[in-house]
């Protein structure tokens, strides 16, 4: 009778081991986003610290750590939301594993701010308000902390909801809002609106036609080929060549503005020189690495893999280098508001500032950014090596065709819009070669309405849901930015 009773005592203990390992994995699992909280609280109050450790015993010293403690909390916020854009492609594809493209994405992005970044911004965010229209520092200083504060809460709210959101867009609203409160719609600047307005459409649609204009050429010129292998060793050294000529004029144009101010025609010449020198380095490369691959579609993610990579890595450090403004220009302004006693056009960013501003993005990628970047890199539609070379390299271009035409776009609605560009140019040709196989075959009937929608590439309820945040960012910021700053006015008053 021995054997029985031991083997129920056995089996009983396995079962309660079995509800303790369930019950702390479900612990594990409600606990893991309080984790985050309270790394983002600590990091709230150190940057609050390393205002009151610079500033000493100044008057103004109190806002200034409120508004530090903002500045900190927007940062966290574009780690989680906007540094997405930039990764998402690459871990879509399977180049990067997510812990390598937030290791990449943290370090870049902290190079591109802290090596980089502008050391003089604009206090009223590219002329949206007219400072005259102030009548006292004391309403400036309010009217920053509150375009700071409803940006960061509109950018986490986006960031809940699953939805990429342009920051600097959010601050532009911010800034519009708390603007409007404190001096009337007299004092924005509607043609800078205008243009920002129009750039909501123009962003997103030039982003898509440029990386399906690069996606058609990689299919036509590599894909489509008998020899695809010989192909690639002729077009990949040209891609990548255009890769690094483009970015060099887009760091040399946007990036390097702490070293030197480069015009456009400069910055072009810079790119061409480079582009060529790397298409001559590359050949070599490409045809070494090729040898022996089979002659197959999987062959060429190997041959993009690594192009892929340093693309999304030289995004980063270029969106580290001109969006980490976002949060610390704001914060820059309402410090020398509150030292000087003024506001100015163009104030200088403190070194802590930027630290701050380069510490928080990293933070929140690592916290809260594996949402949005799945949601950018996996969940609007399928992508591959090739596929997100083509957004990458269109996020760039862009850029540099909207800086020759003087217009304010939004590296998020381009990186976003060059997914959408390659979804739907996909669905448009998978449906072009299957009308030309049917015409082949002697068939002219369509497919059933419910088939076409099954083979639909681009998830739509997501395409809705990034469009519609996208349109009511400028005025939600802008609705709460006003709300806020009625309400410190209010306070202080």
């Amino acid at each position: 009778m021995s054997e029985p009773t031991s083997h129920n005592q056995w089996k009983t203990l396995d079962k309660d081991l079995g509800r303790i390992s369930h019950m702390e994995y479900a612990t594990s699992y409600v606990s893991r986003p309080l984790v985050g909280m309270g790394i983002s609280l600590a990091f709230l109050v150190i940057a609050g610290l390393l205002a009151s450790l610079f500033l000493g015993t100044e008057p103004e010293r109190f806002v200034v750590i409120t508004a530090a403690v903002f500045g900190a909390y927007m940062a966290l916020n574009i780690g989680a939301n906007d540094v997405a854009n930039n990764m998402g492609p690459a871990v879509g594809a399977n180049a990067l594993s997510m812990g390598s493209a937030i290791l990449i994405a943290a370090v870049c992005e902290s190079a591109g701010a802290l090596l980089a970044g502008g050391d003089v911004v604009s206090t009223i965010s590219k002329g949206i308000i007219d400072p005259s229209g102030m009548s006292e520092t004391r309403t400036f200083i309010w009217a920053m902390m509150a375009a700071l504060l409803s940006a960061a809460l509109w950018v986490n709210l986006a960031t809940k909801l699953g939805a990429p959101v342009s920051t600097t867009h959010s601050v532009v609203g911010g800034v519009m809002g708390a603007g409007i409160a404190a001096a009337g719609f007299g004092a924005v600047n509607w043609p800078t609106m205008g243009q920002i307005a129009a750039s909501w459409v123009i962003s997103p649609v030039l982003g898509g036609i440029i990386a399906a204009a690069f996606l058609a050429l990689i299919k036509d010129r590599i894909i489509y080929r008998d020899d695809k292998i010989a192909a690639a060793r002729v077009w990949v050294p040209v891609l990548v060549g255009v890769m690094a000529g483009t970015f060099a004029a887009y760091l040399a144009l946007k990036g390097l503005k702490r070293v030197i101010s480069i015009d456009l025609p400069s910055a072009l010449l810079i790119g061409l020189g480079l582009g060529l020198l790397t298409w001559l380095i590359t050949r070599p490369l490409i045809r070494r690495q090729s040898e022996g691959l089979e002659n197959r579609n999987r062959s060429l993610k190997t041959l993009f893999g690594l192009p892929l990579i340093l693309s999304a890595a030289l995004l980063s450090f270029a969106h580290g280098a001109n969006d980490v403004a976002n949060a610390v220009g704001p914060l820059a302004a309402i410090v020398h508001a509150a030292q000087e006693g003024n506001f100015a056009d163009k104030v200088a960013i403190p070194l802590w500032v930027m630290v701050i501003g380069a510490a928080g993005i990293s933070f929140g990628l690592f916290l809260f950014g594996p949402k949005l970047i799945r949601m950018v890199g996996s969940q609007i539609t399928k992508l591959n090596p090739m596929r997100a070379y083509c957004v990458a390299l269109s996020a760039a271009i862009t850029v540099i065709i909207a800086s020759w035409l003087g217009l304010p776009v939004s590296s998020t609605h381009i990186a976003v819009g060059g997914v959408f560009g390659v979804g739907f140019f996909r669905e448009w040709y998978m449906e072009r070669r299957l009308r030309q196989g049917l015409a082949a075959s002697g068939q002219t009937r369509r497919l059933p309405a419910e088939e076409r929608r099954r083979r639909k590439l681009v998830r739509r309820s997501h395409f809705m849901t990034i469009v519609a945040a996208w349109v009511i960012t400028v005025p939600a910021a802008a609705a709460m930015s006003a709300l806020i700053f009625i309400l410190l006015n209010s306070a202080t008053g």
